[in-house]
């Protein structure tokens, strides 16, 4: 099949390799050069895209990123992007499209369990942008369009969380996290290939929610610093369950993140 990547950073260039190496032809849309052997890349802006010149395209990945967390940058990354990649690609016999959104689009906040048959209720204004877009290619493409909902993605860098564990002193309350490996969501997503009847939509998580108080301490004790304090019992956040991932077949490569962590601080 041809494939294209329509946003090709990280998580998009595991993905790529995976099919490349599979078989399949790889082609991918970006704003800066790609230096990729195995695909064919195109310097374009989504806003104005024109694939007339690009080969039938079979299987779409879309994977954009904003720079700006604000909502202005959401609006313009996210959803500004929905029409004129749907126009681009109308001449071609896409039979796939495969959207990556965010978990983002769940507001639950006081420690909630979700999984993939939760109702979508997003509380800010960057998670219903998110749930807009998703809405728009749903709309789009009723029945080939599929929307992953990752959790937090790890495994680059500890930086930050080492950042975290060495300037807090205290956490304001009981917060639920959840990650995902860089490598299982690449994984899953070229995954989805072999996968005869994909669900309209996935979330991808490990299935091992943590207190963020706990994880940020579990740094604090591998740095040998002392451990911060949890200020109050109030809960936040919310834990998330991968149910219908699980039942495609896949299996996780990195079911423990502090395993994970250990690598990374080597």
């Amino acid at each position: 099949m041809h494939i294209l990547f329509i946003g090709y950073g990280k998580i998009s260039e595991r993905v790529a390799k995976q099919l490349f190496e599979q078989g399949h032809q790889i082609s991918t849309v970006s704003q800066s050069p790609k230096t990729d052997s195995f695909a064919t890349h195109l310097m374009q802006d989504v806003h104005t895209l024109d694939l007339t010149a690009v080969a039938p395209i079979d299987w779409v990945y879309v994977l954009l990123s904003s720079r700006q967390r604000a909502v202005e940058g959401y609006q313009q990354t996210y959803l500004d992007s929905v029409q004129p990649i749907v126009a681009a690609l109308n001449m071609h016999p896409v039979k796939r499209m495969v959207v990556v959104s965010s978990t983002r689009v769940y507001g639950q906040n006081a420690g909630e369990s979700v999984d993939d048959d939760t109702a979508i209720h997003p509380q800010d204004a960057q998670g219903k942008i998110l749930q807009q877009m998703e809405q728009a290619y749903l709309a789009a493409y009723p029945e080939q369009c599929t929307i992953i909902r990752p959790s937090g993605i790890y495994g680059t860098s500890v930086r930050r969380m080492q950042h975290m564990a060495a300037s807090m002193t205290h956490y304001p309350n009981l917060h639920w996290s959840n990650r995902i490996h860089i490598e299982d969501l690449a994984r899953f997503l070229a995954h989805l290939i072999h996968v005869e009847h994909p669900d309209s939509s996935y979330i991808v998580t490990n299935n091992q929610p943590q207190l963020l108080a706990e994880v940020l301490q579990w740094f604090q004790q591998q740095m040998q610093i002392p451990l911060l304090q949890v200020e109050s019992h109030k809960v936040t956040g919310k834990k998330l369950y991968a149910t219908r991932m699980q039942k495609t077949g896949f299996r996780f490569n990195h079911p423990d993140c502090f395993q994970d962590y250990l690598e990374l601080m080597k």
